[in-house]
């Protein structure tokens, strides 16, 4: 018996198919089928680390969990990861594969097809049912070359696909009607119903736009799926997410602990800050570019990045070096994860070219370390304490090159035993490790902003929280969406 599959294809990126993915997974894993998720090609920054070593995008990570299973380099088999604005690290099969400049990637990515196939026919021998998400827009015609991601892959193995929409961005119907003209009459035969989402207000107002894309595309909805706030809890694929404005909600007991992260251009594993955005009394600044880094900032935090050198000319170019070392100087407290620590130290040389082009450049000082990218890329899960405290952390490493200096005799972490990772100044207040998963853990987190700022723990606990999340999530799907109907459809094959 054929298993069941269903892909989600948007109007566009950021409409929120993965989001609607993870829902129906943890929708249908709560009926008892045997759920995967899948997504051919994606590009994203946001990555997980998977057992055993690999990489895959995060969104699918957070599916697999959302299913009760492990991930695995299956669910997402070609990864990008933007490198500068015109070239990527191509990851297949959760390995580095090598880098590409996009248009040398449009022209052979057809060689990635079987690969693709190969970790579906694994899935499916797994599952009752895959949920598969595609990448951006099915319309993009521009793209030269075969389609890994939407319908290229759909015809491939013969998927039926729904169409979503996100109605909140403005014209929802235009979006579904032109993504349909624009697709090829094979492809718009494989579209079975269509999906709008995030709608605010009366759903029956909308009676009238679901009769014209009725009437205009022949497409069934599958339903009308209003707004869930609680989709911002959850980790992010895209960068996108971070360009909007971040919650900061203020401290019932007073001034909220601020803590500014400035949004590089390659940022990377922006999720590692979910869980300080999840606390009631932190207030969390993503700073993106035009904004001066926040005078009052308790914490200043350098993210991860796809590009460290790269990066640091950016970082300069908006005068938050200025900002950081101002900051600093007043007594603040500076952290940096995986390339935001390398950024710290005194310089990062790149020789061969990893990230991009080879060169080397001055880091912040602001620990007495220096970094050189060079040799196999580490990923891997990890787990162990705090150093000073003996808190214990999870979390997974996901970096190359190495970082040496006196500073890392004062490391921040003891992993997997007594392996040290990261450096802590003489003073205390810089410190950086290359863990990232940092802050899910309750009591290191709890820990770490006891000493910004005394305070009553607020009891959250951040991984109940995203399985709660997810939950709801689900039971918003099912009161919105026609589950069966969109069960039947994956079925027919």
């Amino acid at each position: 018996m054929t298993t069941a599959a269903i892909m989600m294809q948007g109007t566009g990126s950021d409409v929120g198919k993965s989001v609607i993915v993870a829902g129906l997974c943890r929708a249908y894993a709560r009926r008892g089928l045997a759920v995967r998720p899948f997504k051919p090609q994606n590009m994203s920054n946001n990555a997980a680390v998977i057992p055993g070593g690999g990489e895959i995008g995060r969104a699918q990570a957070l599916q697999a969990r959302a299913c009760g299973v492990p991930p695995c380099f299956d669910m997402n088999p070609v990864l990008l990861k933007p490198q500068t604005d015109t070239g990527a690290q191509i990851i297949v099969h959760g390995q580095v594969r090598g880098t590409a400049k996009a248009r040398e990637f449009q022209s052979t990515k057809g060689a990635l097809m079987p690969a693709v196939l190969e970790s579906f026919a694994r899935l499916e021998k797994q599952a009752d049912l895959v949920v598969v998400e595609g990448a951006g827009s099915p319309a993009e015609i521009n793209l030269p070359g075969p389609d890994l991601a939407n319908m290229g892959f759909a015809d491939a193995a013969d998927v039926s696909a729904l169409l979503v929409g996100d109605i909140d961005r403005g014209g929802v119907i235009a979006a579904i009607v032109g993504t349909m003209e624009l697709l090829a009459p094979a492809a718009r035969a494989r579209m079975k119903g269509y999906i709008v989402n995030k709608f605010r207000g009366d759903p029956e107002l909308f009676d009238g736009g679901l009769a014209a894309i009725g009437a205009r595309t022949g497409l069934p909805s599958m339903g009308v799926v209003p707004h869930f706030a609680e989709a911002g809890r959850l980790p992010a694929e895209d960068a996108v997410a971070v360009e909007r404005p971040w919650r900061a909600e203020a401290a019932q007991d007073g001034r909220p602990i601020r803590i500014a992260v400035p949004v590089l251009s390659r940022i990377a594993n922006f999720d590692d800050f979910d869980p300080l955005a999840a606390e009631p009394d932190v207030a969390l600044d993503m700073v993106t570019a035009g904004r001066a880094l926040p005078g009052d900032a308790d914490l200043i935090v350098l993210p991860g990045s796809k590009s460290t050198l790269g990066d640091l000319a950016f970082l300069r170019a908006q005068g938050w070096d200025v900002d950081i070392l101002a900051h600093h100087r007043r007594g603040g407290q500076v952290l940096g994860i995986c390339g935001g620590y390398q950024m710290l130290g005194r310089e990062v040389r790149d020789p061969d070219g990893i990230e991009g082009r080879a060169g080397a450049g001055p880091g912040l000082g602001l620990l007495d370390v220096e970094t050189e990218l060079e040799g196999r890329k580490t990923l891997s899960e990890a787990k162990g304490v705090e150093a000073a405290t003996g808190e214990t952390v999870t979390g997974f490493e996901m970096h190359m090159g190495r970082t040496t200096g006196p500073d890392t005799e004062r490391p921040l972490f003891r992993l997997d035993g007594e392996r040290p990772d990261g450096a802590v100044s003489p003073d205390g207040r810089v410190q950086g490790a290359y863990l990232h998963g940092m802050f899910s853990a309750d009591g290191f987190r709890h820990a770490f902003l006891d000493r910004i700022r005394t305070r009553t723990p607020s009891g959250l606990h951040y991984e109940a929280e995203v399985d709660g999340v997810l939950d709801r999530l689900a039971g918003h799907l099912e009161d919105h969406l026609d589950l069966e109907r969109i069960l039947e459809v994956a079925r027919v094959r």
